[in-house]
């Protein structure tokens, strides 16, 4: 085995890991809440690619902005704003209305939003493969001509961004008032609402977090890779869910951890294996993981309030 190659893959596989787990964390924090899988989360990612193309175009060739850092930091922010505004419109119109009913009746909703989403980007921006030209083409690499590896300057930036993110989550949730909200209505949201916490503006809030997470996401994948289309969020969605139930399905520190590791067995699998079967290798992993450990790494076990 060269080690060359097998520290290259564990370098792909963090990098890829941390979008996984930026995504997941928007799945575990609505289950911490209210206790629903959000299946039309992948296809939130999938939006923020198209407006993240979108965005590019109006400050490169509308604006004519000519800075990078300027269009990407511009990209970023902008991309999540009007993200985080699909998630809190979603809640308001898909998901409050049923937050009483069956259990059943929210998750089939989530798959109607999901297929909603997808052919509301296939009439706005057709069916067909999309890309945007790259940004950052450079690279740093360690070794010789033969046997090296190489760190993208875009998958540095994914590392700084993704660490600032984290970072932010976690002073939001452990140091703020709306922190500490979250952290009360995932404990009983009865009993918060009770205590005079607004928990319906507090659920919102979550869901414009876990969008603007997975905007970040979005934008620095599309960057990083240039092609997208309007079917990026199944698979993808599908990953960061076996993320977050990996990691333990209801802890944001759990989600990426289940993240980094799915991305780093992913890419050695590809590597070492084949990549026609990577996204197989997702749903066994999936699929152990709810049998022999379905509480996550760092999950605990649900306990049932009397």
């Amino acid at each position: 085995m060269n080690i060359y190659i097998l520290i290259q893959q564990l370098i792909n596989g963090l990098f890829l890991g941390t979008i996984y787990g930026l995504i997941a964390i928007g799945y575990t924090m609505v289950y911490g809440i209210i206790g629903m899988i959000n299946f039309a989360h992948g296809d939130i990612y999938m939006v923020a690619a198209f407006v993240t193309a979108i965005c590019i175009a109006i400050l490169t060739q509308g604006l004519g902005l000519a800075s990078v850092p300027a269009i990407i930091i511009l990209t970023l922010l902008l991309t999540m704003v009007v993200i985080a505004l699909h998630g809190i419109v979603l809640e308001r119109v898909a998901y409050k209305p049923l937050r009483n009913a069956p259990r059943l009746a929210p998750l089939i909703t989530t798959i109607g939003v999901s297929l909603f989403l997808q052919n509301y980007i296939l009439v706005s921006q057709g069916a067909q493969e999309q890309s945007i030209p790259s940004l950052v083409d450079a690279e740093i690499r360690f070794g010789n001509e033969l046997d090296f590896v190489q760190i993208t300057y875009l998958q540095i930036m994914i590392l700084v961004v993704a660490c600032i993110s984290m970072i932010s989550l976690y002073y939001v949730i452990q140091k703020t008032k709306i922190g500490r909200y979250c952290r009360a209505t995932q404990q009983d949201l009865k009993m918060a609402r009770i205590l005079g916490v607004n928990t319906d503006k507090t659920i919102a809030i979550v869901f414009m977090i876990g969008s603007g997470l997975a905007a970040i996401a979005g934008t620095l994948i599309t960057i990083s890779y240039s092609s997208f289309n309007a079917s990026i969020g199944f698979h993808i969605g599908i990953k960061a869910f076996t993320a977050a139930v990996v990691g333990g399905i209801g802890s944001v520190s759990g989600a990426m951890l289940g993240g980094v590791l799915l991305g780093m067995l992913e890419s050695l699998f590809e590597a070492f294996f084949s990549s026609d079967y990577k996204n197989v290798f997702a749903f066994m992993v999936l699929i152990g993981f709810l049998l022999f450990r379905p509480n996550g790494i760092l999950g605990k076990p649900a306990v049932q309030k009397v």
